[in-house]
């Protein structure tokens, strides 16, 4: 049957339909914003529990590291128990362990239950777009409800600043953890109210070997990336790549001999999807990762306080949600590959003004930036996760969902592992300590900048003064550095739609069985 026919026969959502999209909102946005708004609170955190910089780049990556590696492994654990029930315990769990966090004592002790909340946080993202799909059956109606869910992830990743400004700004740092408390009570109180429970009818059998295997793949490899951008290629390196390269093979061997996979490694055949799951990927890559620098850049550099920085990425936000809803309508116009191809282009031109304009009194180019880079990611990301469940069979909607998210959270991890670790690197290779430092002194401000800026505060006025400008240029260097790595990585994700996406126009939005 013509999809024209099957959209014209499918039910339309209701009122009740729409208050349940709303409802599943809130996990989406709670999940995107926890990606992100960490990286807004690493000064206060720097100085209140003094992590390295390898724990502090820890204390953000073993979040979306479990979150990762436990999506498609969750993602069938709600098919056989209910996609409902799965959401409302992840939940639970996720709340209670943000109280723990918000009042840990140590780095080490953060970085436990980071990685936790992780484990939580896997409960809560495969539910909402099969849910989704369950009840929303007419296709535009669905495209609409996708762009939500989508501009819910690409906007609650530059909320996070935002709302990590305005709660440092007023509390201390574990406030920007106890946020998940209010967000997630209304959600147990209201997902039984509106949401209907989804189930699969015929689930395959939890595969605790993959479940391993994806795991052992995903925690080597992005160990190394993180050590090589640190200290270059050593054993330290080749020995966890290794690891994790094995472990990945094994994983996908598996995946093709079983009958009922965890994960459909064939879907990666199909030209538009896996070019879109590329897109997705590399557009979170360069997103995370210009948020991991910025808000750095905002407060330690140029000055600001929290809410005062979390304030000049507002416009950014605002572009990033009204590009995400917008490509809806224009996709009826323009081919979905020309717009993610522009999408991403344009992206690039936001990280080139960080390259060209960088420095320690650059707020407007900051501020203008981060609206390029937010308007061509708010719309990539948009049409990618579409593109993701639209260029499958219908069968295979449930594992395309499954690594569309998962591209999220990898690009999450990458984001700061890739460019974070750089910009790590580069901030203690540029860094000229003034003179009379001691030696823990001269270590600690040669880890972070946050560590800098505590040293200075028991520095003579003169030292200090001098330790802050040095160590402001030394970031800055390394800020260059990286926008000009997020221009090639924007580049090349161009690039990769445009050979991938620009011959399946017609896929960009068919009729797809809802799962059940």
């Amino acid at each position: 049957m013509p999809t024209s026919e099957l959209s014209a026969t499918a039910p339309k959502a209701g009122g009740r339909d729409w208050a349940a999209l709303a409802v599943l909102m809130l996990p989406v946005l709670l999940v995107s914003v926890d990606n992100t708004v960490l990286s807004f609170a690493l000064p206060e955190i720097s100085a209140a529990l003094q992590p390295t910089g390898a724990q502090q780049l820890w204390i953000i990556d073993i979040y979306p590291l479990v979150l990762a590696g436990l999506l498609v492994a969750m993602g069938s654990l709600g098919d056989r128990i209910g996609r409902r029930r799965l959401l409302l315990v992840g939940a639970t769990g996720f709340a209670a362990v943000s109280v723990a966090a918000a009042y840990a004592p140590t780095a080490e002790l953060l970085v436990t239950a980071r990685g936790v909340l992780g484990f939580f946080g896997a409960m809560l993202m495969p539910s909402t777009l099969s849910l989704l799909r369950n009840i929303f059956h007419d296709a535009a109606q669905r495209r609409l409800a996708i762009a939500v869910w989508a501009s819910c992830f690409a906007a609650g990743a530059a909320l996070g600043p935002i709302v990590g400004g305005f709660l440092l700004e007023h509390a201390w740092w574990g406030s920007v953890f106890l946020l998940a408390v209010p967000v997630l009570i209304p959600l147990l109180v209201l997902a039984p109210i509106f949401v209907p429970e989804s189930k699969d009818p015929n689930p395959g059998r939890i595969d605790v070997v993959s479940i391993a295997l994806s795991m052992l793949a995903l925690a080597p490899i992005v160990f190394a990336i993180k050590k090589t951008a640190e200290g270059g290629i050593g054993i330290g390196v080749l020995v966890p790549a290794v690891i994790g390269v094995v472990a990945l093979v094994a994983f996908v061997r598996r995946q093709l001999r079983r009958p009922d996979p965890m994960l459909d490694v064939r879907l990666f055949r199909v030209p538009t999807f896996s070019g879109a799951v590329a897109v997705n990927l590399l557009s979170v890559v360069s997103l995370v990762g210009f948020l991991f620098f910025v808000s750095q850049h905002l407060q330690l550099v140029i000055g600001q306080s929290p809410m005062q920085a979390g304030l000049s990425l507002v416009p950014g936000l605002a572009v990033m949600v009204v590009a995400g809803m917008s490509v809806v309508a224009l996709v009826r116009w323009v081919q979905p590959s020309s717009i993610i191809v522009s999408a991403l282009l344009l992206s690039a031109i936001g990280y080139a003004l960080v390259f060209l304009l960088a420095s320690p009194s650059a707020l407007t180019p900051i501020i203008v930036a981060f609206a390029v880079l937010g308007a061509g990611i708010g719309a990539a990301e948009t049409l990618s996760n579409d593109l993701i469940v639209s260029s499958v069979p219908p069968a295979k909607a449930g594992a395309a969902s499954a690594v569309s998210e998962t591209a999220y959270e990898m690009g999450a991890v990458l984001g700061t592992a890739v460019l974070g670790s750089v910009l790590s690197a580069s901030y203690s290779a540029h860094l000229t300590l003034p003179s009379g430092l001691s030696i823990s002194q001269a270590e600690a401000a040669r880890e972070t900048l946050g560590g800098a800026h505590a040293v200075a505060q028991d520095l003579p006025a003169d030292r200090a003064d001098a330790l802050i400008a040095a160590a402001g240029s030394a970031f800055d260097s390394g800020v260059t550095i990286t926008s000009g790595i997020g221009v090639v990585l924007m580049v090349v994700s161009a690039v990769v739609a445009w050979r991938t996406l620009r011959e399946r126009r017609s896929e960009a939005s068919p009729e797809r069985a809802p799962i059940v």
